[in-house]
């Protein structure tokens, strides 16, 4: 695995950018003001801008590391900071990563997080070279289920009872991708180009 730090990446309608103060009134508007949103990816409601800022301060602060991967994920044709995607869990002992994202309503269904999922499973084995790369989600989040199926991950098992929301227990679901299988997909795809 190398320390490759969180580094711009630009798909064709997405760039995947370290966050700045800036992108405080759209993260409060798009997506951490929003109960539906941030209930759902497991995170607290922020209601005013100071309190996205105190976010910011600790996502900011924390690029100086090598090992903190987060991007803040702009929507190129409008500008606006739509969601976020990250490493959230980085293994360097053991060579993986587990991705989280979470993009705002009025952006969903557009193909985003698929795209911006793609883009740093890419950057986990080519720039960082990870030998496995995982991501989760809720039994009751069928969206993030097919998101992760169209990025190709595996389904490797659930933590059954694993939330407790609203008085109802949810698994959490356990998905993978290992180098081998992302380079092995690599030359399948580029051999049906040709």
């Amino acid at each position: 695995m190398r320390s490759a730090g969180t580094e711009k990446i630009e798909t064709e309608r997405l760039l995947l950018r370290k966050f700045s103060f800036s992108d405080s009134c759209d993260m409060l508007e798009y997506w951490v003001g929003d109960e539906n949103i941030q209930l759902s990816y497991g995170e607290p409601v922020y209601s005013t801008e100071g309190e996205v800022n105190e976010l910011l301060d600790k996502y900011i602060s924390s690029y100086s590391s090598k090992d903190y991967y987060r991007w803040a994920v702009i929507e190129k044709k409008s500008g606006h900071c739509i969601g976020q995607i990250a490493f959230f869990l980085v293994d360097c002992k053991n060579h993986f990563a587990e991705i989280e994202y979470c993009i705002g309503s009025a952006f969903q269904r557009c193909g985003y997080a698929t795209e911006a999922t793609n883009a740093v499973i890419r950057f986990g084995f080519e720039k960082a070279e990870l030998h496995k790369i995982q991501i989760c989600h809720r039994s009751n989040n069928l969206p993030s289920k097919r998101v992760i199926e169209k990025c190709g991950f595996t389904y490797e098992g659930a933590l059954r009872d694993y939330f407790f929301i609203d008085g109802k227990y949810y698994d959490r679901l356990y998905y993978s991708i290992l180098r081998d299988e992302y380079y092995k997909n690599m030359r399948r795809n580029n051999n049906a180009d040709t």
